[in-house]
């Protein structure tokens, strides 16, 4: 008797981590929300944590701060903060900041899109919120199930990539083809 392999078969994976790479929050590619230029996405977070709780100093200071480095440790600072409020907020703030990078930059954009059929990964082996708690050449990345943080920035690159896509094709479906 023959026996079958039951073990899943392997999931493509886009995997990212550094300032280097396009997918990262630190990656440097400015964007306009409302008016306002953000150099990263790591920015447009901070900037909208420190709104979120109205702490106007910090959101200045995070405007003014060149190095996401910098505006994460000022995000840090943000007076009045809650972290149940900011749990219930920041994975659709760093979406609408995805967006916008994405929808922004047209390279950007064609990068993000050449990802599907790939599961988007930040293989961050400092960050279990918004990345998976493992870096890229741990094996255990390999398999969801061993992962140790939540992903939270690839589920939301995730859900840009497939608006942007849908996006993509509703526009091909209403451009005549005669113009």
């Amino acid at each position: 008797m023959l026996r079958r392999d039951t073990r899943p078969a392997p999931i493509p994976m886009t995997l990212f981590f550094s300032e280097k790479d396009m997918f990262s929050n630190w990656y440097r590619s400015d964007f306009v929300v409302k008016g306002i230029r953000f150099n990263c996405v790591e920015q447009f977070m901070m900037y909208c944590k420190a709104k979120l709780f109205a702490d106007e100093a910090t959101a200045k200071k995070i405007l003014e701060a060149g190095h996401p480095r910098d505006q994460k440790a000022l995000g840090r600072l943000v007076g009045g903060y809650d972290d149940s409020v900011w749990a219930e907020r920041r994975t659709r703030i760093v979406t609408h900041g995805c967006y916008a990078k994405f929808s922004q930059n047209p390279s950007l954009q064609e990068a993000l899109l050449a990802t599907a059929g790939t599961l988007l990964v930040e293989a961050s082996p400092y960050d279990k919120i918004w990345g998976v708690g493992l870096g890229k050449d741990d094996p255990r990345i390999k398999d969801p199930a061993l992962w140790r943080g939540q992903n939270l920035l690839g589920h939301a690159l995730t859900e840009v990539r497939s608006r942007l896509a849908l996006e993509l094709s509703m526009s091909a479906v209403t451009q005549p083809t005669y113009l």
